[in-house]
């Protein structure tokens, strides 16, 4: 059986995953999750937990927000972290801004999850079409529903309906790509 370990930012990444995974990974493939406490967690534990990983047949994931910094700067420094822990083949991706981005990506995915209405219909207005763009994501999010959303249980609502083949979120889609070839190989 073949595993695939996602090193997580935060509890919320993971239950999106949770909700993503099955529909993506065919049942010989068992997902695996170390969550850290923020990214300086992450950042600080990554290689030992890399290096004394020992179960054989495993592929790595990265998957960290890319908050204010520079996209290329935070994927090379995970890149880095990676390679000192003698795993050069880990995927590395970043959320563009935060993962809120992925569910304003899919505002349909956010309705039904939440259990709210029209929010689907504002998908194509400008500031949704390209959502990585945002700014402040997580904010655009409560604002957009509300304060209804939230962090670890909005993720777990929401992520069961994100729509794994049109999101506008493209650092979704690459994710997306990326766990499916993943799984092919």
């Amino acid at each position: 059986m073949k595993t695939i370990v996602f090193f997580l930012e935060e509890p919320s990444a993971k239950e999106m995953l949770s909700g993503l995974l099955p529909r993506l990974l065919s049942a010989d493939i068992q997902p695996r999750y170390i969550v850290f406490r923020g990214k300086q967690d992450l950042e600080k534990n990554l290689t030992r937990k890399l290096r004394g990983w020992r179960l054989p047949d495993s592929a790595f994931v990265v998957i960290r927000d890319q908050d204010s910094g520079d996209c290329h700067e935070v994927k090379s420094t995970l890149a880095d972290l990676c390679y000192k822990a003698g795993r050069d083949n880990v995927l590395i991706r970043i959320a563009c801004r935060e993962l809120e981005s992925f569910y304003l990506g899919d505002l349909a995915a956010v309705e039904k999850g939440l259990g709210l209405s029209s929010l689907s219909a504002k998908q194509n207005s400008r500031k949704f079409r390209s959502p990585d763009n945002l700014g402040n994501p997580s904010q655009e999010l409560l604002k957009l529903t509300k304060n209804v959303y939230q962090k670890v249980a909005g993720s777990r609502s929401i992520s069961p309906y994100l729509n794994l083949d049109n999101n506008s979120s493209h650092s979704f889609n690459v994710l997306i790509s990326g766990i499916r070839q993943l799984a092919k190989g």
